[in-house]
């Protein structure tokens, strides 16, 4: 029998700091640079004359004027102050691993973070052995012949596609009747919206009874204007479709392409590879699967791998080995051109490398059958809490890396909201879980995902809290509404969030609108 975690007394801490303009006083300082040496202005001349008149600043910036210690204090301080992911994450969809400290370190030294993709390749040997690596380790996984690592994020993958695809029938002289690309309504909105973007129409099925589209809907809308099949596979719902091999075969049968977003691959991965499915494209997430950081277009890296007959429509340069040697070559006369600089973050690159290198393929098998675990786990024990559905409850089947599940109860008999759920959570030191992306299936939905990464304490601790949020929901609902209660900032008013006279975005903006007349 299992002993239920006890909740700990958590209280974030509250500095009630200023922004650090507001910190400044007139002539303080914390670094205090000598005089140009007189031997070095005799050989270069004035330093204030070695910028440009055109690039020289009329004022001088309104940077703020602090100590080094005030600096130290306030970061510190700010640091202290959770208002980001700090605790149990387990975020859906977005997969949080953890990021090996080793790694950050690694990859914030000069000899990585002062790399220049122009180098001169024999300098480059080491970073371009490692990308090169990563791509060979990705094709093992997918069956994929070629990767590029420069999309900024799965969605800058799946836009990747939507062009590829583009350039593909327009190669064949098709692009001006093959304007149709076929997504589902669970699979990740960027399918949908970088289809759109690249110029094509979208058609989106529903799902059925199953928690997937049927075979005959697929038929219903495969004809000559098909260009592509874009979908993941399993959904957040957990899902798996077992028909996909025939998905492939009927959009193919028609002269389309298909693309797996591989988003939720943690589930499968080692267990089933896109291109022995017939997938002639798939992409994965080095921030999500391969443990590398997650962050809205920044450290994000979307691999993008494809068949040989779709590499020459790849963006370049790639990197390429030739007699144990690595070099940089353009992308084909078909490239459909770049879609971010050169061989993207590269310090993303060099994370998922260690990762899969820490790993094996062992791992990698190991860590799949533990977020398979970790999730139906956590579905036989959240269905259990009072006011908590799983989707699809009628599907009577192991749901793979994910489950999404419905607190549509709760709100009908509480009035308490996922929203209100949410805000809760924080006050016992646990992020707030994950809804669900836009449109809603399912009312009230919150997607929580282990992955191999949180221990069973960790994910006991989790329920537990989610399990007395539920309970003070029916007992005491005004705790939950009126929550958070143990951070630094409460509940916020949106509103004045969409008054653009009442913010700003730098502080001279600030300063002119406070500005009394």
């Amino acid at each position: 029998m299992t002993t239920k975690p006890a909740l700990r007394r958590y209280h974030a801490a509250v500095w009630d700091e200023p922004i650090v303009m507001e910190m400044s006083y007139k002539g303080r300082r914390g670094v205090l640079f000598p005089e140009p040496d007189p031997r070095v202005t005799a050989s270069v001349g004035p330093s204030d004359q070695l910028i440009p008149a055109a690039l020289r600043r009329v004022k001088r910036p309104a940077l703020p004027e602090m100590s080094e210690p005030d600096v130290l204090r306030h970061y510190l301080h700010l640091s202290q102050q959770t208002l980001g992911m700090m605790g149990i994450s387990l975020f859906g969809t977005c997969t949080m691993k953890y990021n090996a400290r080793l790694n950050e370190a690694i990859t914030s030294r000069d000899e990585v973070a002062e790399l220049h993709p122009r180098q001169h390749p024999d300098t480059l040997q080491g970073a371009l052995h490692i990308i090169h690596s990563l791509d060979l380790a990705l094709r093992e996984l997918s069956g994929m012949d070629s990767f590029t690592f420069q999309p900024a994020g799965g969605a800058d993958a799946a836009y990747t596609h939507a062009c590829v695809t583009r350039a593909y029938h327009a190669a064949r002289g098709e692009l001006e009747t093959r304007d149709e690309i076929i997504t589902t309504i669970q699979s990740h909105p960027c399918n949908p919206a970088t289809a759109a973007t690249a110029g094509f129409k979208v058609i989106t099925l529903t799902l059925e009874e199953n928690g997937y589209p049927s075979v005959e809907a697929l038929k219903s809308v495969v004809s000559s204007r098909t260009a592509a099949l874009m979908v993941n596979n399993p959904d957040d719902m957990g899902i798996y479709n077992p028909n996909i091999k025939e998905w492939v075969r009927i959009v193919h049968e028609a002269g389309g392409l298909c693309f797996y977003d591989h988003a939720n691959f943690n589930g499968v991965m080692s267990r089933l590879r896109a291109r022995e499915l017939g997938f002639d494209a798939c992409m994965f997430m080095l921030h999500k699967t391969f443990g590398g950081p997650k962050g809205g277009g920044g450290p994000a890296v979307g691999a993008y791998g494809c068949s040989n007959a779709l590499a020459p429509y790849l963006p370049g340069p790639l990197v390429v080995e030739h007699d144990g040697a690595y070099r940089l070559e353009p992308g084909s006369d078909m490239s459909i051109g770049r879609v971010r600089e050169f061989f993207g973050n590269m310090q993303t690159v060099i994370k998922a490398y260690a990762w899969v290198r820490a790993m094996g393929a062992q791992g990698i098998a190991a860590a799949a059958d533990i977020s398979v675990l970790a999730n139906n786990y956590m579905t036989q024990k959240l269905t259990q809490i009072r006011g908590v559905t799983c989707s699809h409850p009628h599907v009577d089947a192991w749901r793979m890396e994910m489950t999404r599940f419905s607190l549509e109860t709760l709100e009908r008999e509480t009035g308490v909201t996922v929203f209100d759920v949410q805000n809760r959570m924080v006050d016992f030191g646990i992020d707030a879980f994950w809804l669900a992306h836009e449109p809603w299936i399912v009312p009230q939905p919150f997607t929580p995902e282990a992955g191999e990464m949180w221990s069973k304490e960790d994910i006991d601790t989790w329920i537990a809290v989610l399990e007395q949020i539920c309970h003070e929901a029916y007992t005491t609902p005004d705790i939950v509404r009126s929550a958070p209660h143990n951070h630094p900032a409460g509940r916020i008013d949106g509103g004045p969030l969409e008054d653009p006279s009442r913010w700003a975005m730098t502080w001279r903006a600030h300063l002119k609108k406070r500005a009394t007349p």
